[in-house]
């Protein structure tokens, strides 16, 4: 269990591999999140990959001003429908693309992508709603 911030950091940046990923698999509290979130923006993108974050720490960091942070989001298959259609809407191309790609991504936001203004998104989109069709 991650107890801290800083413990997180130290995991984080490690140079032992074991170490290091206990940063991306190791559970932590919601306010250690959060204190995270607050005091090391740099990380956010960190938190985001976390395999045990919760759904609450996903949807801040779907705000987050990083499109990286953004797009790690989009990419966790825990996101849910209210996260994953805001971020099909996002700014940055890469991120909506994440979207079309995450495989937990509804149909009805498949069906949003296929209308987006960047062709690999379109592209991804269709070949996801494809795929839905395969016997």
């Amino acid at each position: 269990m991650i107890e801290s911030a800083e413990q997180f950091i130290f995991l984080r940046t490690s140079k032992d591999v074991d170490i290091y990923q206990q940063s991306a698999n190791d559970k932590a509290s919601e306010e250690t999140w959060r204190d995270i979130i607050e005091k090391y923006p740099d990380m956010r993108v960190w938190v985001a990959r976390n395999k045990t974050v919760s759904l609450s720490i996903l949807k801040i960091l779907s705000y987050d001003e990083s499109a990286n942070v953004r797009h790690a989001v989009a990419m966790k298959r825990k996101s849910d429908l209210n996260i994953l259609q805001r971020l099909a809407q996002d700014p940055d191309e890469s991120v909506r693309l994440r979207v079309a790609l995450n495989p937990k991504t509804p149909r009805i936001i498949l069906e949003q992508l296929v209308n987006d203004k960047w062709s690999r998104v379109v592209e991804e989109a269709k070949s996801r709603l494809e795929e839905d069709f395969t016997p």
